[in-house]
């Protein structure tokens, strides 16, 4: 029976919600409204970008307000606990009151003096600068060892003390894991709690960890409990379905998280760049049917012909059917038993995943096999990424080109891009060692604004050039001969050899087993051991072998022995398509004012060239009679292709968004409240 007075009470109680929550609300919890597809805008959203681009900040209004702070931090030196916590409880509720410039500098200050008693470091003026500019909702771009890590903690303390929930997100769970417990201590002095959302933590343990101050956590599972979320919501995702629920005092389902309120985004370009090239699908699997399908469809194409059945695109890692492969295929299938054989539509797609499996995705650089099962390798970190798979039966073609027992399928659920997710937000920041190239691609995705930071200390370290050989057995020899030789003749400085790939690193290692020189490998067969590699690639006399997960995140530290012997020396052994991801690596050397130095030794069959300069390499290797071909022609060679790779990367980037708004409106859940 329809209860009236039940009804009243319902009211009052959304009605006091309401009123205390002055927020504006989106349902189901707090989250920017999706943008509407844009098409002029664009162009012009990338330009202001570039124009927002700010190349200096030795002076100026950021960096006076940043030397104040510090000098009022100092002050705070000759406080006693029992005064800085009075301090601190005091500032809790000032900020809640309002966010006042005056008020927020002095968070900042006591943020500084807490973490000095707690961790027994100070920020420096420079990671100030990088933690006014996170809240004010900008990408502080921070050179490789400056500190980002307790730099984000600025931001996140101010918003949290303010009420604002804080999510800050990181590449991986060891970072996650490593920062909320090391910087667990100052945010306990300000009476804020924080919580863990890493691969493995329980569902019921993350409502619980959603439900603290600040939340340390990986993109990827914050992405997708926000798609648990949509999800479970259902045909509740409407806030006026919703708040007729709870008029009625009908239970819905809680949710996981309590909005998108505040982000920091920890190597901003990872997340927003690199990794959103596809979209984050979540699925339920289904059991494999195994009939020998994939094991036919992996026949069917090896019978096929490159250049007269399809044609490989190489550049958009895109392969095409020609009409003579059309009619092979079609001829072929009439004698297979499987259902999908009879669809030209269905045939055709999967003839085309079982050529990518066999000609795209190579064991030990897209993916390796560990434990009898198909791990993929991120290309821009070297890490694996833990519980994913390729869709349209991509993973199943792949363990069945391994040999390997088949993975259920993928029905989808639910999917979103990063570029929609970040884009909800209600206020979004970030940092990161290399940004400056996408500052217009960033403005015109994600609203954000990029802003260069001076470093802390002079930038001492020597680049000593490139030197190009004709062939990769060329090159891993002369990266060996370049490791023995600073070994030999700089006082065994540490050296980080720096490659693209799983197969790379174990051909590195070969070449420095032959000279029998000692060393350690770390790629994504030993992700486990990173933490421990990493900590010993600082000391005299270490050489590192490493995919790109040297990369982010993690600092290597040098012993006072290798300090003085010159400090670390990076080889880079094949550029990237990115240039940021080159200067990432190199930023390993000369962190905070160290000594040290890099080196690039490259192939001009390396993978960047071929791709994405053929005519160009084929020029240089025609009119090179001496190798190796050193700085001049290389530099030129390498810049051109990877100004050829930018462009496409940001095209593949642009139709990965634009295929997201057709889906949209064919799937049952499109992501969009």
């Amino acid at each position: 029976m329809f209860d009236r007075a039940r009804l009243a009470e319902n009211l009052r109680s959304f009605h006091r919600e309401l009123k205390d929550d002055a927020r504006p609300v989106i349902a189901p919890y707090p989250e920017r409204a999706p943008l509407k597809p844009w098409k002029g805008d664009r162009p012009i959203d990338r330009l202001l970008g570039w124009a927002r681009l700010h190349p200096r900040l030795g002076r100026g209004d950021l960096t006076l307000r940043a030397e104040a702070i510090v000098a009022l931090s100092d002050s705070m030196a000759a406080l006693t606990d029992t005064e800085l916590d009075a301090r601190c409880l005091a500032l809790r509720t000032a900020m809640r009151r309002n966010r006042d410039p005056a008020v927020v500098d002095e968070c900042f200050a006591l943020v500084r003096e807490v973490t000095r008693r707690e961790l027994g470091m100070a920020h420096f003026v420079v990671q100030i600068i990088g933690g006014l500019i996170m809240l004010d909702g900008g990408i502080a771009e921070m050179a490789t060892g400056e500190g980002k890590t307790i730099t984000a903690m600025l931001p996140a303390i101010a918003a949290a003390l303010h009420g604002t929930p804080v999510h800050v997100f990181t590449v991986n769970d060891y970072l996650a894991e490593r920062d909320a417990e090391r910087l667990g201590p100052v945010y306990r002095r300000f009476g804020l709690t924080t919580g863990l959302i890493i691969h493995g933590v329980e569902t019921d343990a993350r409502g619980a960890a959603y439900g603290a101050d600040v939340v340390y956590g990986t993109n990827k599972e914050i992405t997708f409990d926000y798609l648990r979320d949509q999800t479970a919501l259902g045909r509740t995702r409407g806030s006026a379905r919703r708040v007729l629920d709870r008029m009625l005092g009908r239970s819905a389902r809680p949710l996981l998280l309590r909005g998108l309120h505040f982000a920091i985004v920890d190597e901003a370009d990872s997340i927003f760049i690199d990794e959103a090239r596809t979209p984050l699908i979540l699925s339920a699997e289904v059991p494999a049917d195994d009939d020998g399908l994939y094991t036919a469809a992996l026949e069917l194409a090896s019978r096929l012909e490159r250049g007269r059945d399809f044609i490989l695109r190489e550049e958009s890692r895109a392969i095409e059917l020609t009409e003579r492969g059309r009619d092979e295929i079609a001829a072929i299938a009439a004698g297979l038993p499987q259902p999908p054989w009879r669809i030209r539509s269905a045939r055709e797609h999967l003839v085309v995943q079982a050529l990518s499996a066999t000609h795209m995705f190579q064991r030990d650089r897209e993916y390796v096999v560990l434990e009898d099962k198909v791990q993929i390798v991120d290309e821009s970190t070297g890490r694996i990424m833990a519980d994913r798979s390729w869709e349209g039966g991509l993973h199943q073609l792949i363990e069945a080109k391994e040999q390997l027992a088949l993975s259920g399928t993928r029905h989808t659920m639910a999917r979103i891009t990063y570029q929609r997710f970040f884009r909800r937000y209600l206020h979004l920041s970030g940092m990161s060692g290399t940004v400056r190239e996408v500052a217009g691609e960033l403005w015109a995705d994600y609203g954000v604004q990029v802003t260069p930071v001076a470093r802390n200390r002079p930038d001492v370290r020597v680049h000593r050039g490139h030197a190009m050989y004709r062939d990769a057995a060329a090159k891993w020899e002369a990266v060996a001969r370049a490791v023995a030789r600073v070994q030999a003749e700089e006082g065994r400085r540490p050296i980080l050899v720096g490659t693209r790939s799983v197969a790379d690193s174990e051909s590195v290692a070969a070449a420095l087993g032959r000279l029998g020189v000692a060393h350690r490998v770390l790629n994504a067969r030993q992700d486990a051991e990173e933490a421990a590699i990493i900590a010993a690639a600082g000391e005299l006399g270490a050489v590192t072998v490493a995919t790109n997960m040297a990369g982010r995140g993690t600092d290597i530290i040098l012993s006072a022995e290798a300090r003085a012997a010159g400090g670390l020396h990076v080889i880079l052994t094949a550029f990237h398509e990115t240039a940021r991801i080159d200067r990432q690596l190199y930023g390993r050397a000369g962190r905070q004012g160290d000594p040290g130095s890099g080196e690039a030794i490259s192939a001009a069959d390396d993978e960047l060239y071929s791709k994405f300069s053929p005519m160009l390499t084929r020029l240089l290797v025609s009119r090179t009679s001496e190798w190796p071909v050193v700085d001049g022609a290389a530099d030129w060679l390498r810049r051109a292709s990877q100004l050829t790779s930018a462009k496409r990367e940001a095209e593949l980037r642009r139709q990965t968004e634009l295929s997201e708004e057709n889906l949209r409106k064919k799937l049952a859940f499109s992501g969009e409240t």
